[in-house]
C-alpha cells in the first residue's frame, strides 16, 4: 500500500458521514468508541487503509464498516457510501416476542381527573 491510500481516522469518519463534524469524530475516537481491526484506536490521527474493519459505537447503534478507500472530500451520501462496505449485522426485530399482548389497561377514575370532573369538583367547593 502506498502512503496516499492511508488516511487519518477522524477525517475518514467525517468523509464517510458517520459523524457530522471532524471534531466530533476526534472526540468519538478519543472516547474509545472506535476500534480498528479489533484494536481500540486511542488517537484521531490513527491511519486507516483499505481493508481495515472499523467498529464504531454510536448512541444506540454499533456500526461495523470495512474501509474500501479514502475520501477526498465530504461529498453527498452516495459518494460517502463508496468509501465503505457495511458489515453491521441486522438488528433484532422488536416487539415481535409478544404479538398477542394487550395494551395497558387503566380503570376509569384512576389517575388525574378530566376537565369535566375538575369543573364539578370546583362547583362543589364554591357552593360551601
Amino acid at each position: 500500500m502506498e502512503a496516499a491510500a492511508r488516511q487519518r481516522l477522524d477525517k475518514w469518519l467525517f468523509f464517510a458521514r458517520v459523524v457530522k463534524s471532524r471534531s466530533l469524530a476526534a472526540k468519538l475516537v478519543q472516547a474509545g468508541r472506535v476500534r480498528v481491526n479489533r484494536d481500540k484506536a486511542d488517537q484521531a490521527s490513527h491511519m486507516v487503509k483499505p481493508g481495515d474493519v472499523l467498529t464504531v459505537t454510536l448512541d444506540r447503534r454499533i456500526l461495523v464498516l470495512k474501509v474500501l478507500g479514502g475520501g477526498a472530500r465530504r461529498g453527498p451520501a452516495e459518494e460517502a457510501r463508496t468509501l465503505y462496505e457495511d458489515l453491521t449485522p441486522p438488528a433484532a426485530p422488536r416487539d415481535k416476542a409478544l404479538p398477542d399482548a394487550l395494551p395497558p389497561y387503566r380503570e376509569a377514575g384512576s389517575g388525574r381527573p378530566t376537565k369535566k370532573e375538575r369543573r364539578e369538583t370546583d362547583r362543589l367547593r364554591d357552593e360551601e
